[in-house]
């Protein structure tokens, strides 16, 4: 569908908010609750990524933040995370208490690492992903893998199985108001035209933010979902949900 047409959804990442509510043992501030107010701020959804050592993201978060978009049906529930760890479980949990879950989103991150810094590499990691998007599809769950922004390996994810991919865009956010900007962009949107053209849907995330989503979109076609966590969330300890998620889908419509 063209971008003319259909506007690239937000869905807000809350890491961030549990591992601040994860420094003291009171619940505040409340998952469930930022959840709340960024979907009554219009974003199209919540994406949380859990990792082994639950140091954010608890199971608990999981169960009530599923319950929680039972009340808004036209909005995605989006986990991501390895596949090769604790992701699938965390979506077999979701499954076995009928709880929404729209989206899992593979990511090649290790157990210890800070946040993800690359994307799936084929053909090496081709085998174990096509096991892992079988399973997830047999629960009736879409799947996006992480990606670099790279047109040539768009057949290999097409060939796996995948239904997406999400561009791996801190490069393009290390060089927005630089000189290799341009080429950065002209990457992105070459990767996304590859993509689409195999009928795979394009989502970008990492280290977007109010300075640079505008000229991304703009630059890189039919962009279905953006995964705005960091820069979000800082951005609403100054301004509050509201205001943030409004921002953040001015820079969208544009």
């Amino acid at each position: 569908m063209s971008s003319a047409h259909r506007q690239t959804a937000l869905s807000v990442n809350l890491n961030k908010v549990a591992l601040l509510r994860n420094a003291r043992p009171l619940g505040i501030p409340s998952v469930t609750r930022a959840a709340a107010l960024c979907l009554q701020a219009g974003a199209s959804g919540i994406t949380v990524h859990p990792r082994p050592d639950a140091r954010h993201i608890r199971d608990q978060d999981l169960i009530e933040l599923a319950d929680l978009l039972q009340q808004w049906p036209d909005r995605e529930f989006n986990v991501e995370g390895n596949p090769l760890h604790n992701l699938l479980d965390c979506a077999r949990s979701l499954r076995a208490r009928a709880l929404p879950l729209h989206q899992l989103t593979f990511v090649p991150d290790s157990q210890d690492q800070s946040t993800s810094d690359h994307g799936w590499s084929f053909p090496a990691d081709a085998p174990r992903l096509r096991e892992c998007i079988a399973q997830a599809h047999a629960m009736g769950v879409r799947v996006s893998l992480f990606m670099d922004a790279d047109p040539d390996a768009m057949p290999a994810v097409r060939e796996c199985g995948a239904d997406r991919v999400e561009l791996y865009t801190e490069p393009y956010a290390q060089a927005w108001g630089s000189a290799a900007q341009a080429a950065q962009l002209q990457r992105f949107a070459a990767t996304a035209r590859a993509a689409q053209q195999l009928g795979l849907g394009v989502n970008a995330g990492h280290d977007l933010n109010l300075h640079n989503l505008r000229d991304f979109v703009q630059a890189v076609p039919d962009v279905l979902e953006v995964s705005i966590g960091h820069a979000l969330i800082g951005d609403a300890l100054e301004l509050g949900y509201a205001h943030t998620v409004g921002a953040y889908l001015d820079c969208l419509r544009a």
